[in-house]
């Protein structure tokens, strides 16, 4: 079964981008410079940042439907990303490199199962739950910080 990964939409950011700190401050956003690679995930181009470049952490809603799931977590965005990612049968580095935990929902934003996998074993597990006739999407999340990776569907 094919899948598609998706980074996020970098529409809701843009207003951000250039913002002095004290306006980012003001909008409960902080500006990073990434000072290790890998170690800054941006969302939308779903790669880690270069050294030296510069980040935005916010609040991201990852899960809106009005469920026992409803959730939201810090995430970094690229100051300057304008592209989502948007690939198939493809798991990005910035996934890959990390243990995540793939929790498959369906389109009423009930979960159906979850797994933890990292490297190899990514690609496998999504495609597992893709299977499931009932599961819509799955949202990746990081283990550790627990921020929301990405988006994988069924293609």
């Amino acid at each position: 079964m094919g899948f598609l990964v998706t980074g996020l939409s970098p529409e809701p950011y843009l207003y951000l981008y250039g913002m002095s700190d004290a306006d980012l401050a003001a909008n409960g956003v902080k500006r990073y410079l990434a000072d290790e690679a890998p170690g800054f995930p941006d969302r939308v181009e779903m790669r880690d940042a270069d050294i030296g470049q510069s980040l935005l952490l916010l609040n991201h809603v990852s899960m809106e439907q009005d469920t026992p799931y409803q959730a939201s977590h810090a995430i970094f965005i690229r100051e300057g990303a304008t592209k989502a990612y948007r690939e198939e049968n493809e798991i990005p580095d910035v996934m890959f490199r990390r243990l995540l935990s793939l929790r498959a929902f369906d389109d009423q934003g009930m979960m159906v199962d979850a797994d933890i996998a990292e490297g190899e074993d990514i690609a496998p597990l999504a495609r597992r739950f893709l299977e499931i006739p009932q599961v819509s999407y799955i949202h990746a999340h990081n283990v550790i910080r627990g921020c929301y990776s990405g988006k994988i569907v069924r293609r």
